[in-house]
C-alpha cells in the first residue's frame, strides 16, 4: 500500500456543515447503501470536489472510507495528492498489471484511503465494465464502511452508467445556473435506465450572497424570523440566571 499526504482545501464553516449534512442525509438512506458513485451532467460542476470532501467527512466521522477515482478520461483527483509517490492506479489494476493492494493509498486523514485513476486507457468504458472492477467493489464492501466512486459526467460519456451497476446509489452534482432543467432531467433519465437508485442531487456553486436567490429570499426570511427567535431565547446562553 502506498502512503501519501493530501492537499487539503481550507473550507469555511458553512461549506463544512453542508458536507456534514450531505453525509447525514446519505446515512439516513439506509444501512444497505454502502457504495455510492458521484456524477454530474457536464465537466466543472464540482463532482470531484464533492466526492473528495464527502469521503473525507465520512472518514472524519470514524468510518473506514475508500475513495475511488474512476474518472479515467480526465481525472482532476491527482491534484489532491501533495506528498508521497503514487506509482500505480485503478487502470493498472483493471488491465491486470498490478494487484489491487498495490494501487491503494493510505492518506494523512485517519480512516481515509484512496485509489487514483492511473494512466489514461484507450477504452475506459470497457475496462470499467469488466469483472475486475466488479471484484474491486465487492472487496471494498467487505473491507470498508463506505465507498465513494468519482465518475465522469454522464452527460458526456457513459462510464457512470457502467459503474452504477455495481453501486447502491448515485448522487448527481448540479452547478446552479450552469445547465438547463431539461438537460439535468435527461441525464437523470439515463440513470433511471441503469436501475441504480438515485439518492438525490447536490446543488453546487449556489451564490449565497445578497444578490443570489437564496441570499435574497431565504437569508431575509431566516434572518427575520430565526434571528429574532434565537436572539430572544438563546441570546443569554452562558450567562448566569
Amino acid at each position: 500500500m502506498q502512503a501519501i499526504e493530501l492537499n487539503h482545501e481550507e473550507l469555511d464553516f458553512r461549506t463544512k456543515e453542508a458536507y456534514k449534512s450531505l453525509r447525514t442525509n446519505i446515512e439516513f438512506t439506509g444501512d444497505d447503501v454502502k457504495v455510492i458513485c458521484i456524477t454530474s451532467c457536464t465537466p466543472s460542476e464540482g463532482k470531484s470536489t464533492t466526492s473528495f470532501e464527502l469521503a473525507k467527512t465520512f472518514a472524519q466521522s470514524g468510518k473506514r472510507t475508500l475513495l475511488i477515482d474512476a474518472d479515467l478520461r480526465k481525472s482532476v483527483m491527482r491534484e489532491r495528492h501533495k506528498k508521497g509517490k503514487v506509482r500505480l492506479g485503478l487502470t493498472n489494476y483493471l488491465v491486470g498489471k498490478a494487484p489491487l493492494e498495490d494501487t491503494m493509498c493510505s492518506t494523512d486523514v485517519n480512516y481515509l484511503y484512496m485509489i487514483f485513476s492511473g494512466p489514461v486507457p484507450p477504452n475506459p468504458s470497457e475496462i470499467l465494465g469488466n469483472s475486475r472492477f466488479e471484484k474491486l467493489v465487492e472487496f471494498a464492501r467487505q473491507k470498508f464502511d463506505m465507498v465513494i466512486i468519482d465518475t465522469p459526467p454522464l452527460g458526456s460519456v457513459i462510464d457512470t452508467a457502467v459503474v452504477s451497476r455495481f453501486c447502491d446509489g448515485v448522487v448527481m452534482v448540479i452547478a446552479s445556473g450552469d445547465i438547463s432543467y431539461h438537460f439535468a432531467r435527461k441525464v437523470k433519465e439515463q440513470l433511471d435506465v441503469t436501475g441504480c437508485r438515485i439518492l438525490g442531487c447536490v446543488l453546487n456553486k449556489v451564490e449565497m450572497g445578497g444578490k443570489g436567490y437564496y441570499g435574497k429570499y431565504y437569508g431575509k426570511y431566516y434572518g427575520k424570523y430565526y434571528g429574532k427567535y434565537y436572539g430572544k431565547y438563546y441570546g443569554r446562553y452562558g450567562e448566569e440566571s
